[in-house]
């Protein structure tokens, strides 16, 4: 019963926002309350949540609470919230743009640090570790 097929999961959260939400947690407790906010690690902020036990003979008021993204096992929104968040393409961000982009060059490699492990610039001989070069004896 998900048809909207270009939205993105942090969309949905952004929109969510402000709105009443469960979170199930991998531990099996779960919160009931107002979503705050979230991040793009998916780390979410409650308001006015009520925590319920993992066996569910155990609650709590809470007036706020952080749930780390990786914790989480299922979010539940109401339905309307659906209509809306703005759709989105994936494929509207090419490679360094937009969502993540940055670090790197096209290869995915850093742009320079320093030159490596004290080789020095290949002139000279036996700079930093390795075998060394012209000026070594034999013995």
């Amino acid at each position: 019963c998900f048809e909207h097929g270009s939205m993105l999961p942090l969309s949905l959260l952004r929109t969510a926002v402000g709105h009443p939400m469960l979170v199930e947690l991998k531990n099996g407790e779960t919160y009931n309350g107002n979503l705050v906010g979230c991040d793009n690690w998916m780390n979410i902020s409650l308001k006015d949540a009520i925590c319920t036990s993992r066996d569910g003979d155990r609650f709590w008021r809470v007036p706020e609470v952080l749930v780390r993204g990786n914790n989480i096992k299922y979010l539940r929104i109401p339905d309307n919230i659906l209509e809306l968040v703005p759709d989105e393409d994936p494929t509207q961000f090419g490679p360094g743009q937009g969502r993540g982009g940055g670090r790197g060059n096209w290869r995915g490699r850093g742009e320079g640090r320093g030159g490596g492990r004290g080789r020095g610039d290949g002139r000279s001989g036996g700079g930093g570790r390795g075998r060394g070069g012209e000026g070594r004896s034999g013995g």
